[in-house]
């Protein structure tokens, strides 16, 4: 069928909005129409080539449609379910069977490999074939076929232009917060980065009871913001050390930290902040290769534990309903993250998400 969809080119290059071809789907996969994708960092780093994903590709990984076709060995869905799509897992590898499928031994290949594992793709144009299947799925498109394996069905009434993101960004933050660090009620969290994914982190350990929530960063009006959605101290690193800063504020240290930048004197600071015993977690993605200093000298006598979390270390099917009813009680208000833009400025929702004017864009269809 033909259907439209943003392809990436090139480096540092606009998307282009193409009319493409779009097989039918397989047997293990939906066809779903996207009514909403999020806009992630990660996109923007493919993009740019950080990893080395072949081009031209649909990007897009934060989707969420209404099925339109079920493949004939797919079960527990039908024509006209509302659903979110989460990343891609083979299912049986021992991470997945363990109950952690974001850390799938086939992570790699199935969310970066942009084909089927037979190599077919599912995307084509007069100009050759494009790379599909993008964490499973390629959403910047109006339909698109999907591993089914990754999909969520949601209620009928969910609000499918604002769910998108709950498949990777807010998941992400949450998920490290609330699957990874478990903050304790009335315990202290410091968080690195007020983007999409550091708010979700804020807005879980706010969920999860912590009384002491600390955002860091160096734009003034975000973390006026992060104050607005329930921080408790904010400390603008650009201004004031923020290790200095945090063990002032806990008398010695942070109970966990959590680092959403990906930027190693940022990973450096989150370690130094936290207090004895303490647990960070690392979410924000860099280069291949990139090394952070940590040191191991001072912090082996405070006992701390670094975790690198990958997805927010979720079982999808099981973690983002329980965002949806979290957001349904006012406990978790990611909404207020949200910009939307029309799937003809999905450019534009880019660069407005490299400049900070927008935490979190989600393109309509």
């Amino acid at each position: 069928m033909k259907t439209r969809a943003a392809v990436a080119t090139a480096p540092e290059t606009d998307l282009e909005i193409r009319e493409v071809e779009l097989d039918d789907p397989r047997p293990d996969e939906l066809r779903v129409k996207i009514i909403a994708s999020g806009v992630c960092h990660t996109d923007a780093i493919i993009r740019d080539q950080w990893y080395p994903v072949p081009l031209p590709v649909v990007l897009g990984h934060e989707g969420a449609g209404i099925v339109e076709a079920v493949g004939s060995a797919v079960q527990g869905f039908s024509a006209g379910d509302k659903v979110v799509i989460g990343p891609a897992f083979c299912g049986h590898c021992e991470q997945c069977i363990a109950g952690h499928p974001m850390y799938c031994a086939n992570f790699y290949d199935r969310n970066f490999g942009v084909q089927r594992q037979d190599g077919s793709k599912a995307f084509s144009d007069g100009q050759g074939t494009i790379g599909s299947h993008f964490f499973g799925q390629s959403s910047f498109a109006e339909h698109t076929n999907v591993a089914a394996h990754g999909v969520i069905k949601v209620p009928k009434e969910a609000p499918l232009d604002l769910l998108g993101p709950l498949g990777c960004g807010i998941m992400t933050g949450s998920g490290a917060v609330l699957n990874v660090l478990e903050p304790k009620p009335g315990s202290s969290i410091a968080v690195f980065g007020t983007g999409a994914v550091g708010m979700a982190g804020m807005l879980a350990a706010k969920a999860a009871g912590a009384t002491t929530i600390i955002m860091v960063d160096i734009v003034a009006e975000r973390l006026q913001f992060a104050q607005e959605l329930g921080a408790t101290h904010t400390v603008n690193s650009k201004e004031t050390d923020p290790v200095e800063a945090i063990q002032e504020l806990t008398g010695g240290g942070v109970d966990y930290a959590l680092d959403t930048t990906g930027i190693p004197a940022v990973f450096s600071q989150m370690t130094r902040s936290l207090g004895t015993r303490g647990h960070g977690a690392l979410v924000g993605a860099a280069k291949l290769g990139t090394e952070a200093p940590i040191d191991i000298g001072t912090l082996l006598l405070n006992g701390i534990q670094v975790s690198l979390v990958i997805e927010g270390d979720a079982v999808p099917k099981e973690f983002i309903p329980r965002l949806i009813n979290l957001h349904a009680e006012g406990k978790f208000p990611f909404d207020k993250l949200i910009r939307k833009y029309p799937f003809e400025d999905i450019n534009q929702a880019f660069a407005d998400s490299a400049g900070g004017s927008t935490l979190k864009p989600v393109i309509v269809f």
